[in-house]
């Protein structure tokens, strides 16, 4: 069985609902999955993921939610070549109010492509009415998976 691992990086909770609504898309598709806040996950098994699901608010003027920047600084520390065995793709929350939006969800798909993953789905930005962008990320993602 497929192992999936979906972290969130929220500040509102928009970010943790839609990694719940992933698990629950990824079980009903046979998947295993699981799903930490960024501040939950032990940052030494982080170069272990196999397969990562990432959706990420960005905060304030395109900083990284306050549970994301522990894990954010340990993953800069990275070797180029670390993350060689990790799928990933990024799911980007934020406000286009903002001259920086979804800046947060945009560093994380560039830094886990940087350490030497490889992305199996392209990221989305979505704005605050995010449901629709969302679920049709969501279902794309998990059908990767199949």
């Amino acid at each position: 069985m497929t192992k999936i691992t979906v972290l969130y990086g929220t500040e509102t909770g928009n970010s943790e609902l839609l990694a719940m609504d992933i698990c629950k898309a990824g079980e009903d598709a046979g998947l295993e999955c699981t799903n930490f806040g960024m501040d939950e996950i032990d940052s030494a098994e982080f170069s272990d993921i196999e397969n990562l699901l990432i959706v990420c608010s960005t905060w304030g003027d395109g900083e990284q939610p306050d549970n994301a920047i522990d894990l954010w600084d340990h993953v800069e520390e990275l070797g180029d070549d670390e993350l060689q065995n990790m799928k990933f793709a990024v799911l980007a929350l934020g406000d286009t109010a903002f001259d920086l939006f979804c800046e947060a969800g945009k560093e994380w798909d560039r830094i886990l492509e940087e350490k030497g993953g490889t992305r199996i789905y392209d990221r989305i930005d979505c704005d605050v009415d995010y449901e629709d962008e969302a679920e049709e990320w969501i279902e794309g993602v998990i059908a990767t998976f199949n």
